[in-house]
């Protein structure tokens, strides 16, 4: 028998306490140690560890041994369920321990059982399970005794009855607390009728043990979380996550707070979770514009017209210009920015204020009213009209007859019509406007369409003496425009009328 308590101890002193299964990690076992009380006809009953005279049942006498109720034990458990554990114990140690002047008495023993332990807070690798627990065992004492009184030996079936709390320390170790209450079968130890006080002896296991949870994880992402309670599979190697298997990111940007260098402001995985706000590729913190969408060359900040001119630096942000411009533009390349240039689409010269002077004439283009031939200042930059072809044209100004009413040029109007046709036709640059004009003698609506079929008349036959008709335009305007006061003969002479004026470009009528 002793034997066996040996074989008893060995196992207790090599074995460990398994409190804490998981779903990741079934199977656990560890190593229990603590206290037992014993509670029979001889006892000293529950809660009185301090051994008198007085805690001993029967006569009196001098007390010569101390309690030891030291017990140590193995636990190997398996995890059912969330809720259900199953669990399998031996014990083994001392209890008893009664002296006096008639007997002593105390007992080895050695224990197990197997308890179903429920989890009723049902929370896997909580820091704190609570837990109650049942089931059933079986008792082996050995009996030692000054008088002859019980057995030797006993073995009682035992119903446990307790609860306990298993405390976390890391993924696979945890610290077990637990005390049960067991209800033996008989009243073999010491029950002679003399000391019988009860009818069944009754015990009390207090314990304190760590476990340690077998097996290994099976954990595809690596990140120390079990697949069976890993809510976020497939998370980054590395990666910092919480108890369900998910990234810890206090920031809400897919990127764990450990990789995360803005980890409360939520960015982009390309800058290691910081942010890029005006979405331009460049991180805000080497973003002097954080907010405006930027290029790289300007440290985050825009150039809108794209003309190398940073806008903050452009005085014209939103056209392309020069950089010497402040990103101003020169439409025409002339040197001169447009908003100092009278000529913006136009090669011009400074002297000028931009504008060309194409006839070299000394008359900017914008001011010369012939700007392809050269000119003079009194004559707006056009050719002046030699003096002959000026008194020509006054000649010819009331040198053109026409039949009364009509619009007919009478025939002596027929030499100074050559010579005007003559002088065209020498002076290519010319471009001739006829206007035709009468009296207020009749009605005006009438007097305006003579005066155009007249001015007409004439245009076509300069035409036919060979003049080019894109070099002549004429108009009509009747009576609106006297030079001489209609109220005489003289008068109304002068007022009837075709002017020939010269231009050199566009007709001015």
């Amino acid at each position: 028998m002793k034997k066996l308590l040996l074989s008893l101890y060995a196992i207790l002193v090599i074995g460990l306490s398994s409190n804490a299964q998981t779903a990741d990690h079934k199977w656990a076992v560890g190593l229990n140690f603590g206290i037992s009380e014993y509670y029979g006809d001889l006892g000293n009953g529950f809660w009185k560890f301090d051994l008198s005279p007085n805690n001993i049942y029967g006569s009196g006498g001098t007390l010569s041994k101390k309690n030891r109720p030291g017990i140590l034990g193995v636990n190997v458990a398996t995890y059912l369920t969330p809720r259900f554990d199953l669990n399998f114990s031996a014990l083994g140690g001392e209890e008893g321990f009664y002296s006096s002047s008639q007997y002593y008495y105390y007992t080895t023993f050695g224990y197990v059982d197997a308890t179903f332990r429920w989890k009723f807070l049902a929370k896997d690798n909580a820091i704190i399970t609570p837990y109650f627990m049942m089931g059933l065992g079986s008792r082996y004492t050995q009996l030692y005794k000054g008088n002859d009184f019980g057995q030797d030996f006993a073995i009682d079936a035992v119903i446990p009855l307790g609860a306990g709390a298993n405390f976390r320390c890391s993924e696979r170790i945890y610290i077990n607390v637990q005390s049960y209450y067991g209800w033996t079968s008989g009243d073999k130890v010491e029950g002679k009728a003399a000391y019988a006080r009860l009818s069944y002896d009754q015990l009390w296991h207090h314990t304190v043990g760590m476990s340690f949870l077998l097996g290994k994880l099976k954990d595809e992402d690596g990140d120390g979380v079990g697949d069976k309670r890993d809510k976020c599979s497939g998370t980054p190697k590395g990666a910092l996550v919480d108890k369900d298997g998910c990234i810890v990111d206090g920031d809400k940007d897919g990127i764990a707070d450990n990789f995360d260098a803005c980890p409360t402001i939520a960015g982009l995985a390309a800058f290691n979770g910081c942010p890029d706000t005006d979405n331009d590729g460049i991180e805000d913190s080497k973003d002097k514009c954080i907010t405006v969408a930027g290029i790289a060359k300007f440290e985050g900040c825009p150039d809108t017209d794209e003309d190398g001119v940073e806008d903050s630096k452009d005085k014209c942000p939103n056209t392309a210009g020069l950089f010497q411009f402040n990103g101003c533009p020169d439409s025409d390349g002339d040197g001169i920015e447009d908003a100092l240039d009278k000529c913006p689409r136009l090669i011009g010269t400074a002297a000028f204020e931009g504008c060309p002077d194409t006839d070299g004439d000394g008359i900017s283009d914008n001011f010369d009213k012939c700007p392809a031939l050269a000119g003079t200042t009194a004559n707006n930059g056009c050719p002046e009209i030699k003096q002959n072809l000026k008194q020509l044209f006054e000649k010819a100004l009331q040198g053109v007859q026409f039949e009364t009413g009509k619009s007919a040029i009478k025939k002596q109007s027929f030499p100074i019509l050559d010579a005007v046709a003559k002088a065209m036709n020498e002076n290519p640059s010319y471009r001739l406007f006829i206007g035709g004009h009468t009296d207020n003698v009749g009605d005006p609506a009438k007097n305006l369409t003579l005066s155009k079929d007249r001015a007409a008349s004439v245009k076509s036959y300069l035409v036919s003496k060979g003049v080019d008709v894109n070099k002549i335009e004429s108009e009509g305007f009747g009576d609106t425009m006297p030079v001489a006061d209609n109220a005489t003969s003289a008068g109304k002479t002068k007022n009837r009328r075709v002017e020939f004026k010269v231009q050199f470009e566009d007709f001015i009528k």
